[in-house]
């Protein structure tokens, strides 16, 4: 009887690991970025077109973030395309909506009629102007879990990349 319950304990346990592992790459998919993308791009309200998925844009994200989920470093590719980086600390839920959101966030630092960040500092508010620039007409993501147990690697990159000195994101 003892051994029965222990089986069915680690059947259980399997099906609640299996069932969040489904349920982040649910969460991580090509159309859970560009959803995001674009309802924040919509939020703007200032017309600006949706994003489309390009696959070598995923391409790249996913080779980048491979490299640095050796350790988690969230220092930038310099490839040539607009790139946002976000580190969650939860390798489950760090998802698309986690990073998108953390973003998303900076629009509060964003000050329009100065084109400036609100605490000076580009990097306080330019992962959200990328995400709504105008002129960007393409995404790639991907995500990859940490080797070091630091959490989750999510990149985003971006074509035309955005946030250029002088130019306003919409």
């Amino acid at each position: 009887m003892a051994q029965k319950a222990f089986a069915f304990v680690l059947l259980a346990a399997a099906a609640a690991m299996l069932a969040m592992a489904t349920t982040a790459a649910a969460q991580n998919s090509p159309q859970d970025f560009l959803d995001l993308h674009n309802a924040a791009r919509r939020s703007v309200g200032a017309g600006i077109p949706d994003v489309v998925w390009n696959a070598t844009l995923q391409r790249f994200a996913e080779s980048f973030v491979a490299v640095r989920a050796v350790n988690c470093d969230l220092d930038h590719s310099n490839a040539g395309y607009g790139e946002n980086l976000y580190g969650g600390p939860y390798a489950g839920s760090s998802t698309a909506a986690d990073a998108v959101g953390s973003w998303m966030k900076e629009k509060a630092d964003y000050v329009y009629s100065t084109n400036t960040c609100a605490r000076g500092a580009l990097i306080l508010c330019g992962h959200y102007t990328q995400v709504v620039w105008r002129n960007t007409t393409s995404i790639g993501c991907a995500r990859a879990v940490c080797n070091n147990g630091g959490g989750a690697i999510i990149s985003c990159n971006y074509f035309p990349p955005g946030n250029y000195p002088d130019e306003r994101p919409y």
